[in-house]
């Protein structure tokens, strides 16, 4: 791609807008001050970006996508509050981004290589880490955590202040009110788990023996009649020289708004 920025002129682009090298601004765009679009990046058409908000290098926003707006927050009151995003995102028709709220930390974040794919909306002061799907419709509330390499089935809820483990797995048309465990199929109306996504797992290469130890988590901690706290630390002495599994165990340790069981 030549490093020349080609903007239509149908497109709106404010002069304190800062533009890449490479971009490509499609008909009917409308991009707003305090606005910096990354090297290489495509916005097809009819897309809006407002300010502040950060796009990286390579992303492409398909038509009627809305980026960095205000949050749907009673609360706010047109703080300068700001949306982050990374690298080699896409963003596909109709995605919502909003920006922070002060009581959220002030800034909305998306990481590298996610697939928003259209209606998706992430709410205020959320922070989608990398290589994430997101399914048609998928609408995450305010403060809400995705991790890495974690997939989100079409229109699924997830809960304000709640967290995707990395590596979760939520079924379409969910509804996530608690957090939801890493390699863990997590799905329904008050979604529960079913079970470790051994495909999921078998997929991403992991070896026999890591699946195995997770798997054995898995049922000693939600499968077992031991209360909790005992079969965590049965599981952590026994499998803890696996790293995947102290991450298991931590992210179940650290939840405030319980798992999804």
């Amino acid at each position: 791609m030549s490093d020349e920025v080609g903007i239509d002129p149908g497109a709106v682009v404010h002069p304190k807008a800062d533009i890449g090298r490479g971009v490509l601004i499609g008909p009917f765009c409308v991009i707003g001050p305090d606005v910096t679009i990354g090297d290489r990046s495509r916005l097809e058409s009819h897309v809006v970006v407002q300010g502040p908000t950060e796009l990286g290098p390579d992303n492409v926003i398909s038509p009627m996508a809305s980026i960095g707006g205000p949050p749907q927050d009673l609360k706010y009151r047109g703080a300068p509050t700001r949306l982050v995003v990374g690298a080699r995102n896409k963003i596909r028709e109709y995605v919502t981004l909003n920006r922070g709220t002060e009581g959220g930390g002030g800034v909305t974040t998306v990481g590298d290589d996610n697939l928003f794919m259209a209606q998706a909306h992430v709410g205020h002061d959320s922070r989608v880490h990398n290589r994430t799907i997101f399914g048609n419709g998928v609408t995450l509330g305010g403060h809400v955590e995705v991790g890495d390499d974690a997939s989100i089935g079409a229109y699924s809820g997830v809960h304000q202040y709640c967290r995707v483990a990395r590596h979760g797995f939520i079924g379409g048309y969910s509804v996530v009110t608690r957090d939801a465990m890493p390699w863990v199929m997590t799905a329904g109306d008050r979604a529960k788990s079913h079970g470790l996504n051994i495909v999921g797992l078998k997929r991403k290469g992991y070896s026999n023996e890591v699946i195995a130890a997770l798997k054995s988590c898995y049922m000693q901690l939600f499968r077992s009649k031991t209360l909790l706290a005992e079969a965590m630390q049965k599981v952590e002495q026994e499998l803890g020289q696996f790293e995947e599994v102290r991450y298991f165990l931590e992210f179940v340790r650290t939840s405030t708004r319980g798992v999804c069981r």
